[in-house]
């Protein structure tokens, strides 16, 4: 094996990032080496490269350079010494909480939130690179059926499922509001309407994006810029009979969304909290919209480990779910800039963008796609 890759780097704290040959990592005596088939980038990697407030305060420069990505589908080609459940040739993706097993939290079974949880790509380097490293605990065995495109984009895809399925995953003949049109929230639509939500209602702004939630089974479509919070409101309860929807997944984290969810949400109905506000505390009508409501609201942080990966790795292996409509564009991972234009382009012309190392497997993926 060569002893240098190629990998999308960030070396200052400003936008953009750059195209680095830097040596291929020795995985540590519990990790594994991957051989990165794809990638593809999040909201979290859009950040980064824009070096905004967030990643400043979350990663700040005295830890550049680093590796940016996490999402990835990849084949381990080498284990540490003490690996036992990896095996070299596993096609695998990464559960990017790398929880801390002394954490109170992973003793209790709640491994993706933690006090010393450290997530790839943020705090260790990522995997935007022909090849990356990553603990035994947190490498997800894939079915090999499920193809590099659409097994990268499982991380985001549990997203989607925890905040669908909540707590308890009791969805079944029940109606929904899902908030915003980007990736996650797209992933929910098919999963709500692969696993049983009899009415889907899709809030968002962007026709590229709304369109392709009408396709993957949005019953209805509510535009953001062509209604008043009010007109919302009303359409929602003249849809469920008067008492709102049961479940409403507010996937923005902005205070018109998190009203709409708030207000449409029937009572002792459930609201998944996903959304990052970009200033945080924002105001809640916590007597109407929490208490005299008696509704839940499940907080919805990563995936549950390892629920969300097994049920996602058996819908898409069967066929079940079909998320592909959502993936838009396909670059070479020495396009990343391009991949980043589209993502960040404003109207949205894109949801969700992969990234590949090897052109034979670009190629192969548009071919599957039937994209040119």
């Amino acid at each position: 094996m060569a002893e240098k890759m190629k990998a999308v780097r960030k070396l200052e704290p400003k936008e953009g990032a750059s195209w680095q040959e830097v040596p291929i990592p020795k995985p540590a005596p519990d990790w594994v080496l991957v051989k990165v088939r794809a990638t593809s980038i999040c909201g979290t990697d859009v950040h980064i490269w824009k070096w905004d407030p967030w990643a400043q305060g979350r990663i700040g420069e005295k830890r550049l350079p680093q590796t940016l990505g996490h999402e990835v589908a990849g084949e381990v080609v080498e284990v540490g010494a003490h690996v036992k459940r990896i095996k070299v040739g596993d096609s695998i993706s990464a559960e990017t909480h790398i929880y801390d097993p002394g954490d109170l939290t992973a003793l209790l079974g709640s491994f993706h939130v933690g006090e010393h949880m450290q997530i790839l790509g943020v705090d260790c380097d990522g995997a935007f690179a022909e090849y990356f490293a990553v603990p035994e605990s947190v490498a997800w065995v894939n079915d090999k059926s499920i193809p590099p495109e659409l097994a990268t984009i499982q991380e985001p895809l549990g997203n989607a499922c925890y905040a669908v399925m909540g707590e308890d995953a009791d969805i079944a003949g029940k109606t929904m509001v899902i908030t915003g049109d980007g990736p996650i929230s797209l992933f929910a639509v098919a999963i709500a309407r692969t696993c049983g939500v009899a009415k889907i209602i899709l809030i968002g702004k962007y026709d590229f994006n709304m369109e392709i939630g009408k396709k993957l089974g949005a019953d209805h479509l509510l535009y953001t810029n062509k209604s008043t919070a009010d007109e919302r409101y009303q359409f929602v309860r003249d849809h469920t009979g008067g008492n709102g929807v049961d479940l409403a997944l507010e996937m923005v984290g902005s205070q018109d969304s998190i009203v709409d969810c708030f207000r449409m949400v029937r009572k002792a109905g459930r609201i998944s909290a996903f959304g990052i506000a970009p200033q945080s505390p924002l105001p809640v009508d916590y007597n109407a919209g929490i208490v005299f409501k008696g509704c839940q609201i499940h907080g919805i942080s990563g995936r549950r480990m390892f629920d969300t990966w097994y049920r996602n790795r058996n819908l898409l292996a069967a066929g079940r779910l079909d998320v592909s409509p959502v993936i838009t564009h396909l670059f070479a991972l020495e396009d990343f800039a391009q991949g980043f234009g589209a993502m960040t382009t404003r109207p949205r012309a894109s949801a969700k963008v992969v990234l590949f190392p090897d052109p034979a497997e670009l190629a192969a993926a548009r071919k599957r796609l039937g994209m040119k």
